[in-house]
Protein backbone atom coordinates (compact mmCIF):
# COMPACT_ATOMS: atom_id res chain seq x y z
CA UNK A 1 0.00 0.00 0.00
CA UNK A 2 2.89 2.61 1.02
CA UNK A 3 4.44 1.42 -2.61
CA UNK A 4 1.44 2.79 -4.37
CA UNK A 5 0.90 5.87 -1.95
CA UNK A 6 4.47 7.12 -2.94
CA UNK A 7 3.80 7.54 -6.79
CA UNK A 8 0.46 9.26 -6.07
CA UNK A 9 1.83 11.42 -3.86
CA UNK A 10 4.73 12.62 -6.50
CA UNK A 11 2.32 12.64 -9.23
CA UNK A 12 0.55 15.08 -7.21
CA UNK A 13 3.44 17.04 -6.53
CA UNK A 14 4.16 17.73 -9.89
CA UNK A 15 0.82 18.38 -10.73
CA UNK A 16 0.63 21.02 -8.16
CA UNK A 17 4.42 22.34 -8.81
CA UNK A 18 3.04 25.28 -11.60
CA UNK A 19 0.11 26.79 -8.92
CA UNK A 20 2.17 26.36 -6.20
CA UNK A 21 5.21 28.18 -8.16
CA UNK A 22 2.65 30.92 -9.21
CA UNK A 23 1.21 31.22 -6.36
CA UNK A 24 4.17 32.73 -4.82
CA UNK A 25 4.91 35.53 -8.18
CA UNK A 26 3.89 39.09 -7.19
CA UNK A 27 1.52 38.92 -10.40
CA UNK A 28 -0.63 36.42 -8.24
CA UNK A 29 -0.78 38.15 -5.18
CA UNK A 30 -1.81 41.49 -6.78
CA UNK A 31 -4.31 40.16 -9.03
CA UNK A 32 -5.50 38.17 -5.61
CA UNK A 33 -6.32 41.02 -4.50
CA UNK A 34 -7.71 42.71 -7.48
CA UNK A 35 -10.11 39.55 -7.73
CA UNK A 36 -11.01 39.19 -3.73
CA UNK A 37 -12.56 42.96 -4.30
CA UNK A 38 -14.08 42.47 -7.44
CA UNK A 39 -15.65 38.80 -6.53
CA UNK A 40 -17.00 40.83 -2.99
CA UNK A 41 -18.18 44.18 -5.29
CA UNK A 42 -19.82 41.40 -7.54
CA UNK A 43 -21.96 39.10 -5.21
CA UNK A 44 -22.89 42.71 -2.97
CA UNK A 45 -23.93 44.13 -5.98
CA UNK A 46 -26.03 41.01 -7.59
CA UNK A 47 -27.66 40.24 -3.97
CA UNK A 48 -28.66 43.51 -4.21
CA UNK A 49 -30.31 43.52 -7.51
CA UNK A 50 -32.14 39.90 -7.02
CA UNK A 51 -33.38 40.67 -2.85
CA UNK A 52 -36.72 41.48 -2.07
CA UNK A 53 -36.32 41.42 1.29
CA UNK A 54 -36.22 44.67 3.70
CA UNK A 55 -32.87 46.98 3.89
CA UNK A 56 -32.56 45.68 7.37
CA UNK A 57 -32.51 42.23 6.36
CA UNK A 58 -30.38 42.74 3.47
CA UNK A 59 -27.93 44.19 5.85
CA UNK A 60 -28.31 41.39 8.45
CA UNK A 61 -27.78 38.84 5.89
CA UNK A 62 -24.21 41.00 4.57
CA UNK A 63 -23.19 41.36 8.28
CA UNK A 64 -23.69 37.54 9.08
CA UNK A 65 -21.09 36.90 5.71
CA UNK A 66 -18.64 39.71 7.83
CA UNK A 67 -19.01 38.04 10.96
CA UNK A 68 -19.03 34.09 9.43
CA UNK A 69 -15.80 35.21 7.73
CA UNK A 70 -13.86 36.61 10.85
CA UNK A 71 -14.48 33.11 12.97
CA UNK A 72 -13.06 31.10 9.34
CA UNK A 73 -10.14 34.02 9.16
CA UNK A 74 -9.48 33.40 12.90
CA UNK A 75 -10.23 29.46 12.78
CA UNK A 76 -7.60 28.82 9.76
CA UNK A 77 -4.70 30.93 11.54
CA UNK A 78 -4.94 29.35 14.32
CA UNK A 79 -5.52 25.99 14.15
CA UNK A 80 -4.86 24.97 10.06
CA UNK A 81 -1.39 27.63 10.06
CA UNK A 82 -0.29 26.73 13.52
CA UNK A 83 -2.06 23.85 15.17
CA UNK A 84 -1.00 20.36 16.11
CA UNK A 85 -2.05 19.60 12.10
CA UNK A 86 -0.98 22.63 10.41
CA UNK A 87 -2.52 21.81 7.03
CA UNK A 88 -1.32 25.95 5.64
CA UNK A 89 1.66 25.63 7.71
CA UNK A 90 3.91 24.97 5.11
CA UNK A 91 2.80 27.85 3.20
CA UNK A 92 2.20 30.22 6.40
CA UNK A 93 5.79 29.73 7.80
CA UNK A 94 7.60 30.99 4.34
CA UNK A 95 5.22 34.52 5.44
CA UNK A 96 6.50 33.96 8.85
CA UNK A 97 10.03 33.59 7.57
CA UNK A 98 9.38 36.59 5.05
CA UNK A 99 6.65 39.15 6.22
CA UNK A 100 6.91 41.10 2.37
CA UNK A 101 6.58 38.04 0.26
CA UNK A 102 4.42 37.47 -1.77
CA UNK A 103 2.89 34.23 -0.97
CA UNK A 104 -1.02 34.26 -0.98
CA UNK A 105 -3.97 31.60 -2.75
CA UNK A 106 -3.99 31.40 -6.56
CA UNK A 107 -5.98 33.87 -7.35
CA UNK A 108 -8.43 32.12 -9.12
CA UNK A 109 -9.26 29.40 -5.89
CA UNK A 110 -11.41 31.99 -3.56
CA UNK A 111 -13.86 32.67 -6.37
CA UNK A 112 -14.05 29.23 -7.27
CA UNK A 113 -14.81 28.34 -3.23
CA UNK A 114 -17.23 31.35 -3.05
CA UNK A 115 -19.21 29.96 -6.17
CA UNK A 116 -19.98 26.50 -4.38
CA UNK A 117 -21.29 28.40 -1.34
CA UNK A 118 -23.19 30.63 -3.28
CA UNK A 119 -24.87 27.15 -4.45
CA UNK A 120 -24.82 25.76 -1.38
CA UNK A 121 -26.42 29.25 0.77
CA UNK A 122 -29.59 28.92 -2.59
CA UNK A 123 -30.30 25.55 -1.01
CA UNK A 124 -31.49 26.71 2.26
CA UNK A 125 -32.66 30.77 1.92
CA UNK A 126 -33.53 32.81 -1.09
CA UNK A 127 -30.56 33.64 -4.60
CA UNK A 128 -30.45 37.36 -2.88
CA UNK A 129 -29.86 36.65 0.67
CA UNK A 130 -27.63 33.66 -0.40
CA UNK A 131 -25.58 36.13 -2.60
CA UNK A 132 -25.71 38.73 0.43
CA UNK A 133 -24.67 36.12 2.80
CA UNK A 134 -21.42 35.25 0.49
CA UNK A 135 -20.95 39.02 -0.32
CA UNK A 136 -19.91 39.44 3.43
CA UNK A 137 -17.57 36.30 2.89
CA UNK A 138 -16.26 37.70 0.24
CA UNK A 139 -15.44 41.20 1.52
CA UNK A 140 -14.18 40.31 4.57
CA UNK A 141 -11.69 37.67 3.14
CA UNK A 142 -11.09 41.21 0.22
CA UNK A 143 -10.51 43.44 3.44
CA UNK A 144 -8.37 40.62 5.35
CA UNK A 145 -6.14 40.41 2.29
CA UNK A 146 -5.28 44.15 1.59
CA UNK A 147 -5.27 44.63 5.26
CA UNK A 148 -2.74 42.13 5.58
CA UNK A 149 -1.08 43.11 2.91
CA UNK A 150 -0.69 47.01 3.97
CA UNK A 151 0.31 46.14 7.64
CA UNK A 152 3.61 44.44 6.36
CA UNK A 153 4.56 47.26 3.73
CA UNK A 154 3.64 50.78 5.51
CA UNK A 155 4.74 52.53 8.60
CA UNK A 156 1.74 54.52 9.81
CA UNK A 157 1.94 57.30 11.23
CA UNK A 158 -1.32 57.73 13.08
CA UNK A 159 -1.25 56.36 16.29
CA UNK A 160 -4.31 54.05 15.97
CA UNK A 161 -2.85 53.01 12.72
CA UNK A 162 0.52 51.96 14.57
CA UNK A 163 -1.47 50.33 16.87
CA UNK A 164 -3.75 48.28 14.76
CA UNK A 165 -0.57 47.40 12.93
CA UNK A 166 1.47 46.47 15.74
CA UNK A 167 -1.16 44.12 17.14
CA UNK A 168 -0.39 41.44 13.80
CA UNK A 169 3.50 42.28 14.24
CA UNK A 170 3.19 41.14 17.78
CA UNK A 171 1.37 37.95 16.24
CA UNK A 172 5.31 37.34 14.14
CA UNK A 173 6.96 37.49 17.54
CA UNK A 174 4.51 35.76 19.50
CA UNK A 175 2.98 33.16 16.85
CA UNK A 176 0.11 31.61 19.90
CA UNK A 177 -1.25 35.20 20.10
CA UNK A 178 -2.93 37.96 17.89
CA UNK A 179 -4.50 34.98 15.24
CA UNK A 180 -7.33 37.78 14.40
CA UNK A 181 -6.27 40.63 11.61
CA UNK A 182 -9.05 42.19 10.30
CA UNK A 183 -10.40 42.22 14.00
CA UNK A 184 -9.30 41.11 17.50
CA UNK A 185 -12.92 39.69 18.32
CA UNK A 186 -12.00 36.14 18.55
CA UNK A 187 -9.21 36.37 20.30
CA UNK A 188 -10.53 38.10 23.15
CA UNK A 189 -13.31 35.72 23.29
CA UNK A 190 -11.68 33.04 22.97
CA UNK A 191 -8.46 34.16 25.44
CA UNK A 192 -5.67 34.71 22.60
CA UNK A 193 -5.10 38.14 23.00
CA UNK A 194 -2.11 39.57 23.54
CA UNK A 195 -1.67 41.52 26.76
CA UNK A 196 1.02 42.95 29.18
CA UNK A 197 0.89 43.23 32.80
CA UNK A 198 1.64 46.50 34.52
CA UNK A 199 5.53 45.68 34.37
CA UNK A 200 5.59 44.78 30.75
CA UNK A 201 6.94 41.60 31.29
CA UNK A 202 4.02 39.03 30.63
CA UNK A 203 1.46 38.10 28.05
CA UNK A 204 -1.85 37.58 30.00
CA UNK A 205 -4.43 35.32 28.48
CA UNK A 206 -8.30 36.29 29.19
CA UNK A 207 -9.75 32.96 29.43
Amino acid sequence: MRSLREPIRRSFDRAVAPIVRMSETRANHLGSLFTDVLVGAALVWAGLYRTGAHPGMALLAFGMGLLAFSWVEYGFHRWLMHGQVPLLGPGHRKHHENPTGHDSMPFFLPPMILAVLVSLFALLMPVGDALLLAGGLACGYAAYGLSHAVIHVKRFRHPLGRRWAAVHHVHHYHPDANFGVTTPLWDIVLGTRYVRNQEGTERIKRA
